[in-house]
């Protein structure tokens, strides 16, 4: 690609939340910024010049909870082949890179596709889609959540199913064998499976420490599914680097996340979701799951964000109704339930990059990193919902996509 000279832009590179007008940036031919100024510094020589005049520029949107295997309007959860499985994944990530989606934490996908889609991916065979963290299979109990048959003869399983400590340590190394730059815990129950409740504790303690311990000897990192009580407070205690829903979290470990620097995914958009839309087309259990700590959910976010919990952005898109094109609508939900712009825009930028350990590559717009980008026509930290424009340019590594 060209050497690229992009100027005239309302710029907000992700580290202060402001606008510095009559902004240029320099990107280089392998996709990463070279230089940054303003219509006061010299701008340099490039190959090719794109006027940004008047628009606004923000890094690309990190979401770190998605299911690309899933289908909004499908509550079908189970009997997916691996074909099946592959196919609607690659569908969805060029979805997701139409709406801001640069990068991406797959949790929890069949048949580890996401890790062999990712390794395509670094091969340079799977083009134009937002970077892939693959987490794999997910960990969970007999019974549990996450214990869902897959294959055309349910001849596999969506979690590994594990009954003691050793049987995780085993888990979770094969799916690092195979990719996984992230482990997926179940906690607790949820929403979606038929069998639990959300307030179920499921994996032990011992169990989740073993996971977190295999992980972080590999300088990876572990998440945990986990919405009632209890199983928050284990997976807290268990080391996990960040909590998943975090749905009836207790303000004792709101203060211990901020203490141990763990982070929070909330995920949102879901329980709005299936409250707008889902009376009548999905299974009643779902509907009532939802309505029974919907209302706690978002108050305890609202305290957590308070309190200043990290917060970091993500959808849990491929749950009913939930989108991943919908992933903007997601910024405005944390704003309505009393987030900062701040919070907002770091949860998708550079907190979401510290969550993966990808900041120093992605989250933010310097130079040495990458130019995966947005732009818009209205000013996004005027109002978080100028993302959800359905025609922005989206650019990944110096390119436009979208």
């Amino acid at each position: 690609m060209p050497k690229t000279l992009y100027t005239g832009m309302n710029l907000c590179d992700g580290n202060e939340i402001v606008n510095k007008t009559d902004s240029w940036m320099l990107v280089g031919d392998d996709g990463r910024i070279e230089s940054i100024g303003t219509g006061t510094d010299a701008m340099p020589a490039a190959d090719a010049t794109v006027d940004l005049t008047g628009k606004y520029v923000m890094p690309g949107l990190i979401n770190c909870h998605v299911h690309t295997m899933g289908d909004a309007l499908d509550p079908r959860l189970t009997m997916f082949s691996e074909t099946e499985v592959a196919y609607r994944s690659i569908k969805n990530l060029h979805r997701a890179i139409s709406c801001g989606i640069t990068t991406l934490r797959e949790c929890a996908s069949a048949f580890s596709v996401d890790c062999k889609l990712a390794s395509l991916q670094r091969k340079g065979e799977l083009a134009d889609v937002p970077t892939i963290v693959p987490s794999g299979r997910p960990m969970s109990i007999i019974g549990g959540h996450g214990d869902m048959l897959e294959g055309l003869e349910g001849e596999s399983n969506l979690g590994h199913l594990v009954s003691s400590p050793d049987e995780m340590r085993k888990a979770v190394r094969e799916e690092f064998k195979l990719g996984a730059k992230n482990i997926k815990l179940m906690s607790t129950g949820g929403v979606m499976s038929p069998n639990d409740r959300v307030d179920d504790t499921e994996l032990t303690v011992e169990e989740m420490k073993v996971a977190v311990e295999e992980a972080h000897h590999k300088h990876m990192t572990v998440c945990a599914h986990a919405q009632g009580t209890e199983g928050v407070h284990n997976a807290l205690v268990a080391g996990v680097d960040s909590i998943e829903h975090g749905s009836l979290i207790s303000k004792d470990d709101m203060r211990l996340m901020v203490a141990n620097g763990q982070y929070l995914v909330p995920t949102l958009l879901p329980c709005w979701a299936i409250t707008e839309y889902g009376e009548g087309k999905i299974p009643q259990y779902m509907i009532d799951k939802n309505k029974g700590f919907g209302h706690r959910f978002f108050d305890n976010i609202a305290k957590a964000a308070s309190l200043g919990v990290r917060i970091a952005m993500g959808t849990d898109a491929g749950t009913p109704f939930n989108d991943l094109t919908d992933t903007p609508h997601e910024l405005v939900l944390m704003r309505e339930i009393g987030c900062t712009v701040e919070q907002i825009m770091h949860a998708c930028g550079p907190t979401a990059a510290q969550l993966l350990k990808i900041d120093a590559d992605y989250g933010t717009l310097e130079p040495g990193k990458y130019a995966d980008f947005l732009v818009l026509d209205a000013d996004p930290i005027a109002n978080v919902a100028a993302v959800s424009q359905k025609d922005k340019a989206v650019y990944k590594h110096g390119v436009r996509v979208h």
